[in-house]
Order: C-alpha cells, then sequence, then structure tokens
C-alpha cells in the first residue's frame, strides 16, 4: 500500500512553485479587471451594503495586492498555463490524518508522520495528497478550537514540516473560519474593550436577547447552549458559540472579520496549501430569525474566497465540509464555476454501510444513480469515515426513518457512539455515528475469521473508490484500527473512539507479519487502490452509471474520458455467494472476452449476457479484453 508520490508536483499541468518569503513591491502591480472587481464589490454590497462594500473593497485589493508581491516570475508563469480542467484526475487520492496521530521517538510529530508514510510505500505512488487535520495551536476539539490561525502548534513540528510534507505530497489545509477558540488573543482584545477587536464576535447583552423562538428554528450541529457567557470590561456579554463554549463564533457581519480572515487564507496558500477545507462552512454567517445554516450570505462568502483564490490562486481549490441534507450540500457547488470545486459527499458513509448492514444495496445505488456534477472543473470527495465519525444528516430524506433507526441500532451493537444534534422542531436528533469504520463493519468475538472481517471492510472501500470522484481515506480507516473506547471514556469525547494515536514503528511491525489484520488489508485495499490510480475509467470526469443487477450488488459501469475505457466495477454486500447476468446491452459494445483486473482472471459472455459469480464481499473490476490489449499495444508505440 503506497502512501507517497516522492514527486514534487501536485496535479496534472501544475507543478509546486514556491512564493517568495519577502514580498518583492518593485514588481508590476497586480491587474484586476474591471468585471472581477466589480464581482467582488457586488459580494461585498450583498453582504454590508452599498457604503461598507466601498470602504471594503480597497483593503481586499491591498491583501491581493501584498500576496501577488510575494510570487516569482515562475510562478506567474505557472499559473498563466493552469487549466481548472485538469485540477483533478483518477491519480488524486487523498490520506487523512491528524498532524500528531504517528509517534515516533526523536522526530516531531509531522516529521515522524511523513517518515512512517513513506516507510509505507512498497509499490507505485497511490496517495499523492495529503490533508493534515488542523495544525495550529488549539485548546481544545482536538485542534478545531483555533487559538493563532497563522501559527504551526509547536508540539506537532514547525512550517519547515509542512514544507517538507509539501515535496511529497498535494496538501490540504483546514480552514477553520467559522469559529475561534475562546484562549485566543482577539477574542481576549475584544472581552478587553480593544476597539480594534470590537465586535470579533457576535455578541448580546443578555440571554433573553435571543428570543425562544429565535432559538427554536436554528438548525443546530450540537445539543450545547447557543449562547456563551463571559465577563467583560464592560460586564457580561453573552456570545454566539455554535459548536462549544470554548469555540467563539466569527462575527462575518464585520467587514473586518471577513477581511482578517481572507489575508489568512492566502497565508495557506503561500505556506504551501492546494486545497482549502472550510470546515464547517455552513454556519458561517450567524443571524438571529433565520435558521443560521446555509443562509444567502454564507454562499456569498465562499464565492468571495472564490474569486479572490482564482484571482490571487487559481491552482488552489475550495472544498467544503458541510454535513447536511444531500441536496443542500450539494448547493455549495454553485452553479459549477463561482464557489466550491470539491464538496464532501455526506451520504455516502451512512448509505455505504446501511447496505452491508441489510445486505441490500437498493438504497445505495438509487441515490448514486443520480449523482451529478453541475460542471467539469467541480468533483465529489468521496470518504467512508472521518475523524468526526460517520455523519448522519446527508441521507435525509434518503433513508427511510425506520432504516435510519435500523443503522443506529446495528452500529450500537458495533460498539458505536452517537452524537446529537438539536432539532428545531425541539428535542435532539441524531447527528453522527461515532465509530472506527472497521469497527462499524465488523463487531467484535462475533466469532468470524479475521480474513472475513477484512474481505467485508475492504468491499466497502471499494465502493467508494469506484465512484465518480476523488477517494479519501482517514488514517484509521485505512489500516483498520477498532474502536478505542478506553480513550472516549478518559477524555469523555465520543469521537475519540476513532481519534486515537498510534506508534509508526509497530504499525510497520505490524504491516509485515504475515497473516494479520493489516498485513491483509495492505496485500487487498493496497491492490485496489494501486488500480484505481492507474485506470483512466476512474477519472473523476469519466461516465457513470449505476446498474441496477441484483439487490445484493452494487454494481457501476465507469468509462473514461473519451470513452476509451470501460470498467464494470461490482462489489457483493452480502456474505452469501450470487451469480450475476449484467446484460452486454447495459454495459457497453457486445464484447465477449472480460477481464477482472482483481482477481486476475478472466470472464466470457455469451448470448448477451456477461455470467459471473461473486464470493461474499467480492469486489470485481471488469474490463473488456479487447480494450486492455489495446492499452498495451498503445503503450508500445
Amino acid at each position: 500500500m503506497s502512501m507517497a508520490t516522492g514527486l514534487t508536483g501536485v496535479h496534472p499541468g501544475w507543478r509546486r512553485t514556491a512564493y517568495a518569503e519577502e514580498p518583492d513591491f518593485t514588481r508590476p502591480l497586480l491587474e484586476i479587471s474591471s468585471e472581477t472587481g466589480q464581482r467582488m464589490f457586488e459580494r461585498l454590497r450583498c453582504l454590508y451594503g452599498t457604503e461598507a462594500a466601498r470602504e471594503t473593497i480597497p483593503e481586499l485589493v491591498r491583501l491581493l495586492g501584498v500576496h501577488h508581491a510575494h510570487k516569482t516570475d515562475e510562478l506567474i508563469e505557472a499559473e498563466r498555463s493552469f487549466d481548472p480542467a485538469q485540477r483533478f484526475s483518477e491519480r488524486d487520492m487523498v490520506l487523512v490524518t491528524y498532524g500528531d496521530m504517528v509517534r515516533s521517538a526523536g522526530r516531531t510529530p509531522l516529521a515522524a508522520l511523513v517518515e512512517f508514510l513513506h516507510a509505507l510505500r512498497r509499490r507505485a505512488p497511490v496517495f499523492n495528497s495529503l490533508h493534515l487535520l488542523p495544525f495550529f495551536p488549539y485548546s481544545s476539539d482536538r485542534g478545531f478550537s483555533i487559538t493563532d490561525f497563522r501559527a504551526v502548534d509547536p508540539l506537532l513540528g514547525s512550517w519547515q514540516d509542512i514544507e517538507e510534507a509539501g515535496k511529497s505530497f498535494r496538501l490540504m489545509f483546514d480552514g477553520v473560519f467559522n469559529h475561534a477558540s475562546s484562549k485566543s488573543p482577539a477574542f481576549r482584545e475584544m472581552l478587553g474593550g480593544n476597539p480594534a477587536y470590537q465586535d470579533f464576535a457576535v455578541t448580546f447583552q443578555s440571554r433573553d436577547d435571543l428570543t425562544a423562538e429565535q432559538r427554536q428554528i436554528l438548525r443546530r450541529p450540537r445539543t450545547s447552549e447557543i449562547l456563551t457567557m463571559f465577563h467583560s470590561i464592560s460586564g457580561p456579554v453573552w456570545v454566539w458559540t455554535t459548536f462549544s463554549p470554548d469555540q467563539i463564533d466569527l462575527n462575518y457581519r464585520n467587514p473586518k472579520v471577513l477581511l482578517s480572515v481572507i489575508d489568512t487564507l492566502l497565508l495557506y496558500v503561500r505556506k504551501g496549501a492546494d486545497l482549502v477545507r472550510l470546515d464547517a462552512a455552513t454556519y458561517l454567517w450567524d443571524e438571529p430569525g433565520t435558521p443560521g445554516a446555509s443562509l444567502t450570505q454564507t454562499h456569498e462568502i465562499i464565492r468571495l474566497f472564490r474569486d479572490v483564490l482564482d484571482l490571487g490562486a487559481p491552482h488552489v481549490a475550495l472544498v467544503t465540509e458541510t454535513n447536511v441534507p444531500h441536496e443542500e450540500n450539494i448547493a455549495y457547488f454553485g452553479d459549477g464555476a463561482g464557489e466550491a470545486q470539491a464538496v464532501y459527499n455526506f451520504a455516502l458513509p451512512p448509505l455505504v454501510l446501511h447496505a452491508f448492514y441489510r445486505q441490500d444495496a437498493s438504497h445505495l445505488s438509487a441515490w448514486a444513480r443520480e449523482l451529478e456534477y453541475p460542471s467539469p472543473t467541480t468533483t465529489y470527495l468521496n470518504i467512508l469515515d472521518t475523524h468526526d465519525g460517520i455523519g448522519l444528516p446527508g441521507v435525509a430524506n434518503i433513508l427511510p426513518p425506520e432504516e435510519l433507526e435500523f443503522l443506529l441500532a446495528r452500529a450500537r451493537q458495533h460498539g458505536a457512539f452517537i452524537s446529537y444534534r438539536h432539532a428545531s422542531e425541539g428535542g435532539r436528533a441524531p447527528y453522527e455515528i461515532n465509530c472506527t469504520w472497521y469497527s462499524a463493519l465488523n463487531m467484535d468475538n462475533s466469532g468470524e475469521e479475521r480474513a472475513l472481517q477484512v474481505k467485508r471492510f475492504v468491499a466497502s472501500r471499494g465502493i467508494a473508490l469506484a465512484l465518480r470522484g476523488v477517494p479519501g481515506i482517514y488514517l484509521h480507516g485505512l489500516i483498520g484500527s477498532r474502536n478505542d473506547v478506553q480513550l472516549a471514556l478518559r477524555t469523555r469525547v465520543k469521537r475519540d473512539v476513532n481519534r486515537a494515536r498510534v506508534d509508526g514503528t509497530l504499525l510497520l511491525k505490524n504491516l509485515a507479519e504475515p497473516g494479520s489484520k493489516m498485513n491483509l488489508i495492505n496485500d487487498q485495499l493496497g491492490r485496489l487502490l494501486d488500480m484505481r490510480v492507474r485506470h483512466r475509467a476512474f477519472h473523476p470526469n469519466g461516465e457513470q452509471r449505476v446498474l441496477a443487477l441484483a439487490p445484493g450488488i452494487f454494481a457501476v459501469l465507469r468509462v473514461a474520458p473519451g470513452g476509451d475505457e470501460r470498467i464494470l466495477a461490482l462489489t457483493n454486500v452480502t456474505a452469501e455467494p450470487c451469480c450475476l447476468e449484467a446484460p452486454l446491452a447495459e454495459i457497453g459494445p457486445a464484447e465477449t472476452n472480460w477481464y477482472d483486473l482483481v482477481a486476475g482472471r478472466g470472464w466470457t459472455a455469451a448470448e448477451g449476457k456477461l455470467v459471473v459469480r461473486l464470493q461474499p464481499y467480492d469486489v470485481m473490476w471488469l474490463a473488456p479484453f479487447s480494450e486492455l490489449e489495446y492499452r498495451i499495444e498503445s503503450e508500445l508505440k
């Protein structure tokens, strides 16, 4: 299973070129077209009105000008030739991890992580992208309550460590732009009455200033109080805290806050970010009297971020993390040209888990059949598990209530915790399943053979690899970690069941041990990962057709852009053997001979049908033999 690219490049058509450490103000100034300038002005006017927009736009232009002054001639030339349509390809695959998840004596955690990932490399490169979860100084929530957005946590390493990781990986930074730590200097300055930090947060003079009716209609991802009381120089203030009492919502109704965030966004670009994940983007704009989620202003802010990047760093993509119902989630693509380039595919994990629990892929197939992109420059980030767990809002209106109840009951049997959110109708509703992906699929002490459990685990991952989009795999979901219940009990944080730190030396030892769980996962999942990045049929912009061949089989036909390669990906989500008939009319021209890339064996079609036999949890990636032959001949020329 390969972990690193060993390449100084980030994606097709782009080679990473460093920014100058200091700005050079003798260079030609940044040129902003009247059309772009007017578009950004209109964004600001939508947020703040005409007068405030006129006052704000000069500072936005100044920030972009300073950023431009950091560019070298080589970087400017590279940006001119960058093609956004070539941003993603079948070779893209994201590994997600905390900076200190892997420990090794004598190394900073970030250096130990990169060293460990390189040590795992055994074949051609697989993971070309590395999503480093927040690596900034913080006070709580495992990095998501940030005290300093512009520094690397010294307990993890330094900006030099980040730069070193960028030599081998395309980097995704976390833009935790919804909130800041209550221990952050800016918030402390606000409490101290510093006028420069006035309105840094959304505050009220009384808890009752946010009325019961306004609270009732808020859509919340938590069950904690929405307002938290702090003592300021002027007396008690009640502060809007969407996520926890330690996480202060940034007040985007203050243009200075928006400008500060944009300045930070551009810093991340200069420090090596190729993608920026907008954490909890749903809740950027707080407005009493509204649901407070996915508001017009929220979308307008993200579009302004996109304008800034298109102008100042066109190779950098925005990835929105919005754990909301599917239709609302994909609205963050916008029209396909002016908002996020990638969206977390939050409906996928619970639907895959449901398919394996029910041993029936019908709900998953029906949903996947309707998946579309608004443009060739957008894509899905196909994840199954995250550092938070398995989100549930994405399947609202997809899974019936009784099926969601079944999903939760089965997950509990597997040792999962359930986290809840505030429900607008009162009470609370399930928000996420807190569990490692391996434990969610495989029950402890079930008596099943290890080989069968690994096969089930790999089959589930194969679905995310076959779908249109860019696959993302959380480190614990890569190595098959089980729930760390003891850690969650110690910290009293349910999510920590899936956030344990691991010993890199011990992991490598287990990887090398024949028959061990990690060894089996490496052999089986590693083969799928390796094949996935080698076949253009899995290009994010390739065609996708989800077929209804049998309830227990998830079947998707992938076709490369240009139509020169097809792969029929079949996954048996059941514990039973299955004989499957695939009509050739549904999978393309009448091809007689097919080859399973996974098992390395051929199948022959007859009488207009391809008949194959799948064993429990089998994964088949079937390609027409003639296309494989053509590919060999083409590569020899």
